[in-house]
């Protein structure tokens, strides 16, 4: 239904339906409109700061943004509503409307939150944190305020009770790679267009403050039709690129087992495509990283797994541990993909390639050479070897089954994944919550149709929060709607974060949660165990059921055994496929994926570790 919102329809630009992104890259902006109910009725034709804010965000192909009111950007709000492209989403606190512009962004490319100053502000920076931490571009809108307010040594509610207000300011500057605060209408347009354009030329996320008496006033260089964004394509130094060329293929032509190895920064430098032309090329084993899983085709001929240090898929540690060279696109090694700086690898024997540097060995180390550029150019000069993945070939043992389960056995949480990838297609999307799922989630086979710009597969393991996939998956939903997101989320996680259930119910949603319920924090436990691990267990499908309260689309039920699982799953994707579907999992408190287990013994001997002499 379109919105009608006082005379202001009849002073809208069409919708050109293209915005640059980075690197000449262009996406499509579906013409969207959806019911609204505004609390203000604005007429004004003349472009004001919060039309031409709003206009912005719909050219850079930001069309849902997530919200909390604060009296700080209630003008802001109504100026955004009143941006027929663009649907403003009310979530449940500032933490959740964070994590939801990340889920956001993990599939638009970018993403927005719009909170109130300071309480609104210092509540979502835990949310801009991880998406800093996993490279999204995320543009976090802070209603500010009155100009009026600012050197006047006044106290304002809502601050620390002192009259300097840069204090969310100091917040968001560890946490983002660029900070504007708008406090005056001659520079704003400039310091908005560099702020979004900076989000998307850095891929990080960006803080943006508005004074809260500015949103309504027209001024002059508030385009009612703002020119394009057109950003600079970053470029490699032509003879840097042929050097570090040259000084690989070197490196890799005598090796007699090279490897490949796909990273996570392969997503933000756009070189998934280059990648897998690379490994069609040399014919080398082909695997990923933990947290570049669903960046890679894992139906790819010579594709081994997931290689993940001592919990890594069956025989794909071996493969590349034992090769004599091995080559990373992309890698974060952190404690937690490292296993507790446990992987067997040699720095002599790798080339490292970031997303503007290559380096071979120990060296020599070569910058202003992008990984999508390289990975091309090498995929022509590389010679073909296909050592290590016919050795793999002679080593694999396919995985066995899990164990049938009796007759109303308790259910076993290898039995709920064997289910679960059964579900898998080119339609869903797979969510992955901090914790065993991670773990469990890895061991899914993803189907075919990941690749660039399909990025399906979800977690964030660089920043780990737990709690994270409940907005996540949120958003992620929000940004395509023509996909069914499968979340498998901890009870411990979703009691951080269950309130936006009801956002997604009130937005349409038709997610399939599996809250996993086996009484606690099982990550912490297998790290370090103690009291503080246990949790009080809640009725989640009766929450589930509270929370929905007879409104929207939302189906529910808990599941002892594989029995009642199919049955679950039967209805979730037949009768109520076009509901939001809860399926609660009871299983054992003890019952975890061996890979957890070996990964949190090194985690805790690597946290553990005695301080050095001094």
């Amino acid at each position: 239904m379109d919105t009608k919102i006082g005379a202001l329809d009849a002073c809208k630009p069409p919708c050109n339906g293209v915005a640059s992104l980075p690197n000449g890259t262009v996406s499509t902006i579906q013409s969207q409109s959806y019911s609204v109910s505004p609390p203000a009725i604005i007429t004004s034709c003349d472009p004001t700061l919060g039309s031409h804010l709003a206009r912005r965000l719909v050219q850079v192909g930001v069309t849902d943004v997530f919200s909390v009111p604060g009296d700080f950007n209630l003008t802001l709000l109504d100026h955004l509503i009143a941006e027929p492209r663009l649907n403003v989403i009310g979530c449940c606190n500032e933490l959740n409307a964070g994590y939801a512009a990340d889920g956001y962004a993990r599939s638009r490319g970018v993403g927005a939150c719009v909170v109130t100053f300071s309480v609104g502000g210092l509540s979502v920076v835990n949310a801009i944190a991880g998406a800093y931490s996993e490279n999204l571009p995320l543009i976090c809108i802070v209603g500010g305020p009155n100009t009026n307010d600012y050197g006047t040594n006044r106290i304002l509610h809502h601050t620390i009770g002192l009259p300097d207000f840069s204090q969310e300011l100091r917040c968001f500057q560890t946490v983002t790679c660029y900070q504007a605060v708008v406090n005056n209408l001659e520079d704003a347009h400039e310091l908005i267009d560099t702020a979004i354009s900076t989000a998307l030329k850095e891929s990080k996320p960006v803080y943006i403050s508005i004074s809260c008496n500015l949103p309504a006033i027209p001024h002059p260089t508030f385009s009612r039709e703002p020119v394009p964004f057109s950003l600079s394509p970053k470029l490699s130094n032509k003879m840097g690129l042929e050097a570090a060329v040259e000084a690989t293929v070197e490196f890799l032509n005598k090796a007699v087992k090279p490897v490949l190895i796909g990273g996570p920064k392969l997503k933000v430098a756009k070189s998934c495509d280059a990648f897998v032309e690379l490994a069609n090329a040399c014919g080398y084993a082909l695997a990923v990283m933990p947290s570049a899983k669903g960046l890679v085709p894992e139906h790819h001929p010579h594709f081994i797994g997931t290689y993940w240090g001592a919990v890594s898929t069956s025989f794909c540690a071996e493969i590349v541990e034992s090769a004599d060279a091995y080559l990373f696109a992309g890698p974060i090694f952190n404690d937690y993909s490292s296993v507790g700086y446990s992987l067997l690898l040699k720095k002599e024997k790798a080339v490292i390639i970031q997303p503007d540097r290559v380096v071979v060995g120990n060296g020599p180390a070569f910058g202003c050479v992008l990984m999508k550029d390289f990975l091309k150019a090498l995929a022509k000069r590389i010679n073909r070897n296909d050592t290590s993945y016919e050795n793999y070939y002679r080593i694999f043992v396919p995985d066995g089954l899990p164990l049938k389960a009796e007759p109303k056995e308790p259910l076993r949480v290898n039995v709920l994944f064997q289910h679960i990838q059964k579900m898998l297609s080119s339609e869903t999307a797979v969510i992955a919550e901090t914790g065993d799922s991670w773990f469990n989630c890895q061991k899914l086979k993803l189907p075919k149709g990941c690749g660039e710009m399909i990025f399906r597969y979800e977690f964030q393991m660089q920043y780990g929060s737990i709690g994270w996939s409940v907005g996540a998956t949120l958003g992620y939903a929000q940004a395509v709607p023509q996909k069914r997101v499968i979340a498998c989320i901890g009870d411990g996680s979703f009691q951080m974060t269950a309130q936006d259930v009801s956002t997604m119910l009130r937005c349409g949603q038709k997610s399939i949660i599996f809250l996993i319920n086996n009484g606690g924090y099982t990550i912490e436990v297998e790290i370090h165990d103690g009291p503080y691990n246990v949790i009080k267990n809640w009725n989640y499908t009766a929450l589930v059921d509270a929370i929905h309260n007879g409104e929207g689309n939302c189906w529910t039920t808990k599941v002892f055994c594989e029995e009642e699982l199919i049955e679950a799953i039967e209805t979730a994707t037949g009768p109520k496929k076009d509901c939001l579907c809860f399926i609660e999992v009871i299983a054992h408190k003890d019952d975890t994926s061996k890979e957890l287990l070996e990964w949190g013994s090194r985690v805790s001997a690597a946290n553990s570790r005695p301080p050095n002499p001094q």
